[in-house]
């Protein structure tokens, strides 16, 4: 019984042999593949930083770029706002100097069309009658002067 024995120890030793060696040799292929990861890891870092500085470099001018027309547009602004302050003023100096005296002359202006219009229109209708008043005559004239 002890051959039996020593042939199973023998046959669990292979088998303990073979599954040690298998398993380096599955720890081998696994760091050879992180290698690979780590490697291919390494080089995308390095392109994003190789393209992002010149990114970052890039928009820091442009910020730049566009702090430098805000203070301009700040500028324009300003003035803008001056101007429509003075404009401001200036109308209410003209409403307050001219604009009494033009709403009179306005006023004037419009009572003088409408005297000439009405005299205009009486006269056209005294005209009217007076046409009227002779056509009538002349009517009765030549009935009579036909009867």
């Amino acid at each position: 019984m002890d051959t039996a024995w020593d042939i199973a120890k023998i046959f669990m030793l292979v088998a303990i042999a073979f599954s040690f060696w298998f398993a380096c040799y599955l720890l081998f292929k696994l760091a050879k593949g992180l290698a690979g990861i780590m490697e291919s890891t390494e080089e995308l870092i390095d392109g994003v930083t190789k393209e992002t500085v010149p990114l970052l470099s890039e928009v820091t001018t442009s910020v730049v770029h566009v702090n430098e027309e805000l203070v301009r547009v700040d500028a324009i602004t300003e003035n803008v706002q001056t101007m429509t302050s003075n404009i401001g003023s200036l109308v209410g100096l003209f409403g307050a100097t001219l604009g009494t005296p033009l709403v009179k002359v306005a006023a004037f202006s419009y009572g003088i069309r409408k005297a000439v219009a009405g005299r205009n229109k009486a006269d056209t209708e005294s005209r009217v009658q007076t046409q009227l008043k002779e056509d009538r005559r002349a009517r009765r004239a030549a009935r009579k002067a036909g009867r």
